[in-house]
């Protein structure tokens, strides 16, 4: 009985390890195939130039706040306001800091939205890439390098020359 277990287990052994040589390996470091993708650098300038502008309109915001502020502390100290008139001028001003805080949350949700629509397609298109280059060269499995996963690797299990030229680059 023995004998028959440590039989199939063998058997069981033996058939792994053949198919499992059969599977073809290959790996790429999608960090470096993505900052060599002309459109993508474009993207990311577009989204730069985005965000530029729109930290820009909050600096101001911010400046046009503080000079606010500034001017009624002025009119405090030189008596020119009331107790109830600076309480109503500070409250305006607090909602003004509010409507400065959203709109620094959804500048940043509007960098995220822009730079999904600009970046999506693009990575779309290098995993049809990545997808086409395993079909047609039988791989089973591609690994991603740039996520600090694999150990080591064989260069000739490298498909970014396949994949680059998939692209046009």
């Amino acid at each position: 009985m023995k004998t028959i277990f440590r039989s199939l287990i063998l058997v069981a052994m033996l058939s792994f390890s053949l198919s499992a040589s059969a599977q073809k390996f290959g790996y790429i470091n999608t960090q470096e195939l993505i900052a060599s993708v002309p459109s993508v650098k474009e993207a990311n300038s577009n989204i730069e130039t985005y965000t530029k502008q729109l930290q820009g309109k909050y600096e101001n915001m911010i400046k046009s706040l503080q000079t606010k502020y500034q001017a009624l502390e002025a009119k405090q100290q030189t008596g020119e306001i009331s107790p109830k008139q600076l309480e109503a001028e500070a409250q305006l001003l607090k909602a003004e800091e509010q409507k400065i805080a959203e709109f620094e949350q959804s500048s940043q949700q509007k960098i995220a939205s822009k730079g999904e629509t600009l970046l999506k397609p693009l990575r779309d298109q290098i995993q049809k890439a990545i997808d086409d280059v395993a079909a047609e060269n039988g791989y089973d499995y591609i690994f991603d390098a740039s996520m600090g996963v694999i150990l080591y690797a064989d260069k000739v299990t490298d498909v970014s020359a396949l994949v680059k030229t998939k692209l046009g680059l």
